[in-house]
């Protein structure tokens, strides 16, 4: 209760400093570490109440988001009327409602089957949107839930929100990360809706064109001529090639985080840094020291390993551990999450450094994932690298976001105030002593 409280009196601070900004509202449904939260505030967006059910995930978002409330609870339990009373929402009209349902059941890669008990968290999702009665909604999943035999529980999902006064974008669409200035080759599906009687909003238009690159001619390509007049999403190179070489700082064996020189920052790096933001970024600057690199915990690999990697060519995939090497004028391959410690803590193959040999840090992954560098995750590379693999980009979701900022009519507004961060054990918390912080049962990820 404390800390709700505390998030509140944050809240109304920052309503009292802007009370001539109103800023549209939304909330988020499995919120994870809060990458589409980030992208919706970049777009313009109060994100008042985040849903989470992973004390981890929560812990995490905190200490990104201190001044709006995340909610430790299933969506499977929690009500409506609980996400308004225990946020500053209350009985204000929600602009946006936005999540996406866990959906190992819909994935491309293993079994896909429309039995999976996992996919009920689905109507979990259109129940809250229903009974929150937002403006607009946008629920994003993986593409294989419009492939084959699963599109008809796409089908259903969809009547089910047209049955109870929503419309729905008949083309719905699977988007790029790498068409929205990430350099990362990562699709996920959006399906757009809103009340009866309100425009739907567009899908945002490409802003770069996703290139490879051919490494037996040396020349970078399109993947498509559609887009063709695009300037290219950033690269690899451009965004990790300012970060410090780790060998230089051994207290990252220890601890994720030193006090560091950097390198020349990219125009893209520019915009994470703070150094050069975008004036199309609306968010809430956050306070922060600029020589701080964070989520960087070493890797320790064998000496054969260590061979392997130098071994291996850029863009080509190491043989022994199938892993990734990046090649530095190309964009990463989709960063994944793995599994929760319930179903075998299983760790997603991590891409090769384009120049080390050695696996990428949680920071390096964030950077090709458009994280800005004030935002941190777990200390433990496990919880670090399944939050950023679980979550949607941020300026994927910004671009997504800012059409329905357009289509509310608003103009978004800067705002005044820069944050302060959350207090940093959040980020070093345990299971269970994440689960007794926010007051739940230590085995409510197995239980899922």
């Amino acid at each position: 209760m404390t800390k709700l409280v505390d998030a509140f009196t944050r809240e109304i601070d920052i309503v009292t400093k802007n009370k001539w900004e109103e800023r549209p509202i939304g909330v988020d449904l499995f919120a994870g570490a809060g990458g589409m939260t980030l992208g919706f505030e970049q777009a313009g967006f109060d994100v008042l109440a985040s849903v989470e059910l992973d004390p981890i995930h929560c812990a995490t978002h905190e200490f990104n988001f201190p001044f709006w409330s995340i909610l430790c609870h299933s969506a499977t339990e929690i009500t409506a009327e609980e996400i308004r009373n225990n946020s500053s929402i209350k009985n204000r009209d929600i602009d946006v409602v936005f999540g996406g349902p866990p959906c190992q059941g819909f994935s491309l890669i293993g079994k896909r089957t429309l039995d999976d008990p996992r996919n009920s968290l689905m109507f979990d999702f259109i129940r809250l949107v229903l009974e929150l009665k937002p403006k607009f909604f946008v629920l994003e999943n993986v593409p294989g839930l419009a492939i084959g035999e699963h599109r008809k529980f796409l089908i259903e999902i969809i009547s089910k929100f047209r049955n109870n006064c929503y419309e729905i974008e008949e083309k719905y669409q699977v988007l790029n990360a790498a068409h929205y200035g990430v350099p990362q080759q990562r699709t996920r599906l959006f399906i757009i809706g809103c009340r009866e009687g309100l425009s739907l909003p567009k899908y945002p238009q490409p802003l770069t064109q996703a290139s490879t690159y051919n490494t037996n001619s040396g020349q970078g390509k399109s993947e498509s001529t559609d887009i063709d007049q695009l300037p290219f999403s950033p690269t690899v190179d451009d965004a990790i090639r300012d970060l410090p070489e780790l060998e230089n700082y051994p207290e990252l064996w220890k601890k994720d985080w030193a006090i560091v020189e950097y390198g020349e920052a990219s125009n893209y790096v520019k915009q994470l840094r703070g150094i050069c933001p975008l004036e199309d970024d609306y968010s809430y600057g956050r306070e922060y020291n600029l020589q701080m690199l964070t989520s960087s915990l070493r890797t320790a690999h064998t000496a054969q390993t260590t061979a392997r990697f130098k071994e291996t060519l850029p863009g080509k995939i190491e043989k022994i551990s199938r892993f990734f090497k990046l090649h530095p004028e190309g964009i990463c391959n989709t960063l994944r999450a793995g599994t929760s410690g319930n179903r075998g803590a299983f760790t997603s193959p991590r891409p090769i450094h384009p120049f080390t040999p050695r696996c990428i840090t949680v920071r390096e992954a964030a950077r090709l994932h458009s994280y800005p560098d004030w935002f941190r995750f777990h200390v433990t590379k496990w919880h670090g690298f399944r939050q950023i693999g679980n979550s949607v980009p941020p300026l994927l979701a910004k671009a997504i976001a800012a059409e329905i900022i357009r289509t509310l009519g608003v103009t978004p507004l800067k705002p005044n105030l820069r944050q302060k961060l959350g207090e940093e054990k959040l980020l070093q918390l345990k299971m269970s002593q994440a689960a007794k912080y926010y007051g739940v049962d230590p085995q409510v990820i197995e239980k899922s």
